[in-house]
């Protein structure tokens, strides 16, 4: 059977749950999901090759359970959900296999742009990833969902089973502490 081009999610469970469509189906899926995935293991892991073979592990996750989604959350938030879990999982191995905490490089980097008065838009963006890079994990990954995937409380709630409130509640926090990190005043809030 050939998958047609554009088809819906369920369409598509549908058919990688079946054994005769089962691959053709995956490819379509691969490539539906590829650089959403991507972009959101690549907010967590700066590293392109690390995000691309995490982007493989979480697609081998796929692939062994889709049997088992039922489909009570979107399929493409189950996937952001394996996703995120395996960055996570990545980072821990990468931290307990290091000497060094594993943002020295990035709060280096941070100190070196702060001390520069004039810095241009790439500078930038590298000190804003570096104070991210210092948020606490769940912070990090609620803000992160939230400002750059621009994924709703109820939807970030599935992807990583936390309360809504106690999301609104890290997102706070990860601004306040982002801005301290940037030296903008939190005064105004």
């Amino acid at each position: 059977m050939k998958i047609p081009t554009k088809i819906s999610d369920e369409q598509l469970v549908e058919l990688l749950q079946t054994k005769k469509d089962r691959e053709q189906a995956f490819g379509y899926l691969v490539d539906k999901y590829s650089q959403q995935l991507y972009a959101v293991i690549r907010r967590i892991v700066y590293r392109h090759e690390d995000a691309d073979d995490i982007l493989q592990d979480t697609f081998i996750k796929v692939w062994r359970n889709i049997d088992s989604f039922k489909g009570q959350s979107k399929l493409g938030t189950w996937m952001y959900s394996i996703a995120t879990n395996e960055a996570l999982s990545f980072l821990r191995r990468e931290k307990a296999n290091r000497k060094l905490p594993l943002t020295t490089e990035e709060y280096d980097l941070a100190e070196m742009l702060t001390s520069d008065p004039y810095f241009d838009g790439d500078e930038a963006e590298a000190q804003f990833m570096a104070a991210i890079d210092k948020l606490p994990e769940k912070q990090k990954i609620t803000f992160e969902l939230r400002y750059f995937q621009d994924l709703p409380y109820k939807e970030i709630s599935e992807i990583t089973n936390t309360s809504e409130g106690a999301l609104k509640a890290n997102y706070h926090h990860a601004i306040k502490k982002l801005k301290g990190f940037l030296g903008i005043d939190n005064t105004e809030e």
